[in-house]
């Protein structure tokens, strides 16, 4: 499956989640990350994220597709990160 996932956390736990999420997806741009990831790393993925994140004030909110398909994907003004895989 394919997971696009943004955060939104006070800046300590936001370093926090960053050098996590780094780890296990692909970083596009300040809080928004996406990748191929199994059903079960994504639950892993949410346990780990929940006990990082203060639920009274962070959000993170994520979508799951089938697979990379996806429409399109663009882009305006400056490319945060490049998409490219390095293998």
């Amino acid at each position: 499956m394919y997971l696009i996932l943004v955060y939104d956390a006070d800046p300590k736990r936001g370093v926090k989640l960053l050098k996590y999420l780094r780890k296990k997806l692909n970083w596009v741009q300040n809080s928004v990350f996406e990748g191929e990831i199994t059903k079960s790393s994504f639950m892993q993925l949410q346990k780990d994220l929940e006990k990082i994140i203060d639920k009274e004030n962070d959000s993170i909110i994520y979508y799951i597709f089938d697979s990379r398909n996806y429409l399109e994907r663009g882009t305006i003004g400056l490319k945060k990160a490049s998409m490219e895989f390095i293998i």
